[in-house]
């Protein structure tokens, strides 16, 4: 246990209570400040917590050059020699003359640099104080009356002497280098584990303040930030997929191993991780012929890289999870989104498991094979087990399969991630890295605890499902007074019934244009809970229904758009809440007159119009320019899909589907059976301060075009599908340095988490 974090706790308690009186506040410093004290209190408590196992094998815990000289020293001593009845060797050092003597000679000849520490071991650990001048008496003392062991008659080593005994030089030497590779090995393991984190915490500074500079420093980037170098780095480093176009839809590789691939700044950052643990692992590892230890030199390396691996996997197993979270501070502090923390707990998780199967199969050769007698012991059972997860973790998280079964990938990922890291735990439970995993879990916990509590302190309210003419569901949740929607965020919403509410799935969300305190979800439907809703609404008079849900959230921060002198919005489909509810942010926000702002709608024919026309008319005499592409304008506009299922059908021929409330009685689109009455014309005129184009869009055309009339700074801002959004980032990527006198800059709302 920390004490410390144990007072902490309870003066961090003390501080809340006030806060939590009214428990619901308008206000939003009050609201900061109490959620930054039920933080604070979370991780101090759980670092209250933490076993005192875990506090002694704290991450710094290393043997030292002190305990290694003594050691070596010891180990040379008693392999002959007995100075006292007691096992304490340490203390009989300190308090013997004899040992003091003979301990002395090792320590002058191959350890002279550790003497002081020595000494204070003595004085810190049995209050012996031996000054430097009795140390030095001691050792004169050697060097008159040393004698060797070959001198005595009927001599063995349980036999007590009580003079100095004389060692040989060489072998001290050959100790010393013996036990600097053998416990050295394990000092250096900790300082490179070290290392390999602070590989991600100069990366994340840097990626921070590149971020961060954006939106403390808007003008200055925009004038002094547009060098032919920068560029240059945003050209071909920062910006553009890792080859090609490919970066948020997923690469075929023969239908089994799909993947996405990274952004080349992420390529570059992992690939960088993965080499620099190549190198920790192997580096500085050396074996000598006169080893006193080991007299195999095999053994002797196959034990080093075996200890290095363990160690590096153990201190970058705290990352691995807080990547994986959603309550990931380092969301915040680098301004990168959670797909691209998904992106480096994948990655990193693949370079971790490649660490463990190395320290599996060394460690396992070292011990001498799977048939050992060692190999049946509890820990290394622990260590199968743990291996094993992980295994089938990598088998389990393939993009196929993570897609096609992705309830079922989710389940199993959280039982088999447990398993591998209880047994990693339970393997170095008495290995001074029981500090790791116990942060492991903790920030396993802190992320559960704050979901929770998001879950909790939304409340469970009752939804309004419709089922809209394009496949869509139209989910309104009312929200707390409290509540803060965040432009552009996402939750995660619980359809609370007894076949669905453990799942979990993440949409953006819109602030609701005619009811207060309200979000709207727009969700295709898809496999699983969305389908069996569509199911059940495309039977029910009206299309709609109520579900209670639960929703945890929001999650993710608005975009820094509003320092820009033009931002266009390019959505494709599905992903116009995200960019609508940016940009009506900014129009509610922005005080600049002369900021430019575009929206492009890429939908596949006239009916989305339908299923957000209230947003679409909240902007009618708003400062934006709206501009929609129908790619397939000659479809009717409820005309069934093909090999479409008997509910879609039924759900066709359903003329009060399109009641849809919120259209005026004067509105050109009139109520009742609108599926027979509306036009294109009439739609079109009802939009007129849209531009409608029919036909499939030129990406490269939009994005250029809109550089060219652009008059200073510009941001272009997607969210659509994949195709779509590799598109729009492949051609800034080429129009990024066209004109040294304007800013472009890109970002992308695009989640791709499965």
């Amino acid at each position: 246990m920390y004490y410390f974090a144990m007072y902490t706790s309870l003066v961090l308690a003390l501080l809340l209570i006030p806060f939590l009186i009214p428990l619901k506040s308008k206000n939003r410093w009050h609201r900061n400040i109490k959620s930054f004290l039920i933080i604070a209190l979370i991780v101090s408590s759980l670092i209250t917590l933490t076993p005192q196992i875990a506090v002694d094998g704290a991450p710094i815990h290393k043997y030292g050059s002190e305990k290694i000289a003594f050691l070596s020293c010891n180990y040379q001593i008693v392999t002959t020699t007995k100075f006292c009845e007691e096992d304490n060797y340490e203390y009989c050092y300190c308090a013997n003359p004899a040992a003091l003597a003979t301990i002395s000679h090792c320590f002058v000849v191959g350890h002279p640099k550790e003497i002081h520490l020595f000494l204070n071991s003595c004085k810190e650990n049995y209050n012996i104080t031996i000054t430097h001048d009795e140390f030095r008496q001691a050792h004169h003392d050697y060097l008159l009356n040393s004698k060797s062991i070959d001198e005595i008659e009927d001599y063995s080593p349980a036999k007590v002497v009580h003079f100095p005994v004389k060692m040989n030089e060489s072998q001290i030497i050959s100790f010393k280098d013996s036990f600097d590779r053998y416990l050295g090995n394990y000092d250096k393991s900790i300082d490179y584990g070290g290392y390999a984190v602070l590989y991600w915490v100069v990366a994340f500074i840097i990626i921070a303040a590149c971020n961060w500079s954006k939106m403390l420093l808007p003008r200055l980037i925009r004038k002094y930030a547009n060098t032919r170098l920068l560029n240059w780095i945003r050209k071909n480093i920062t910006l553009p997929a890792t080859k090609g176009r490919r970066k948020t839809d997923a690469k075929p590789i023969y239908g089994i191993f799909d993947m996405l691939i990274p952004s080349r700044i992420e390529t570059i950052l992992l690939t960088g991780y993965f080499a620099f643990c190549f190198f920790l692992t192997v580096h500085d590892i050396s074996y000598s012929d006169d080893d006193i230890l080991f007299h195999s030199r095999d053994l002797s390396i196959t034990r080093s890289i075996a200890v290095r691996a363990s160690i590096l996997t153990s201190s970058s197993m705290p990352l691995l999870i807080l990547f994986g979270g959603r309550n990931n501070f380092l969301q915040w502090f680098t301004k990168w989104d959670y797909a691209t923390f998904i992106t480096l707990h994948r990655w990193v998780s693949r370079v971790i498991f490649v660490l463990v199967v190395l320290h599996s199969l060394f460690y396992t050769y070292y011990l001498g094979g799977i048939s050992s007698p060692e190999m049946s012991e509890s820990y290394i059972t622990w260590g199968k087990l743990g291996t094993f997860s992980g295994l089938a973790i990598m088998i389990q998280g393939l993009l196929v399969l993570r897609r096609k079964y992705y309830e079922t990938f989710l389940l199993l990922h959280i039982i088999l991630a447990a398993i591998f890291i209880i047994g990693a735990w339970m393997h170095v439970l008495n290995l001074y890295c029981s500090w790791f995993y116990y942060y492991t879990a903790a920030i396993w916990a802190f992320d559960r605890i704050i979901r929770i509590g998001r879950l909790i302190s939304f409340g469970f309210h009752e939804a309004t499902v419709k089922l809209l003419p394009d496949q869509t569901l139209r989910v309104e949740v009312p929200t707390p007074s409290d509540w803060e929607a965040v432009p552009g965020g996402h939750v995660f919403i619980h359809f609370l019934r007894p076949s669905s509410f453990w799942q979990s799935h993440p949409f953006t969300y819109i602030k609701s244009s005619n009811q207060e305190n309200t979000i709207v979800l727009f969700i295709k439907v898809k496999r699983g809970v969305t389908y069996d809703l569509f199911n059940e609404l495309s039977q029910n008079s009206g299309n709609s229904t109520k579900i209670r849900v639960a929703v945890e959230g929001s999650y993710g921060e608005s975009l820094p758009v509003r320092y820009y002198d033009n931002s266009v919005f390019i959505a494709g489909g599905s992903g116009i809440p995200g960019i609508y509810s940016e940009a009506v942010s900014i129009l509610n926000e922005s005080h600049d007159l002369n900021q430019y702002m575009k929206l492009i709608w890429i939908i596949r024919d006239y009916q989305s119009i339908i299923s957000f026309y209230d947003e679409l008319m909240a902007l009618k005499d708003c400062k934006v320019e709206l501009c929609i592409y129908i790619t397939k304008p000659d479809l009717p506009l409820f005309e069934a899909e093909a090999n479409t299922s008997t509910s879609t059908d039924m759900l066709l021929k359903n003329d009060s589907f399109i009641s849809y409330n919120s259209i005026e009685s004067n509105s050109a689109i009139k109520m009742g059976s609108v599926r027979k009455q509306i036009n294109k014309d009439i739609l079109k005129l009802d939009l007129s301060f849209i531009k409608f184009k029919e036909g499939r869009p030129n990406i490269e055309q939009i994005v250029s075009g809109n550089i060219k009339a652009s008059t200073g700074s510009i941001c272009f801002v997607a969210c659509g599908h994949p195709v779509m959004v590799d598109d729009v980032r492949a051609s800034i990527v080429q129009n990024i340095d066209i004109n040294s006198n304007k800013r472009i800059d890109y970002f992308e709302q695009l989640q791709v988490w499965s």
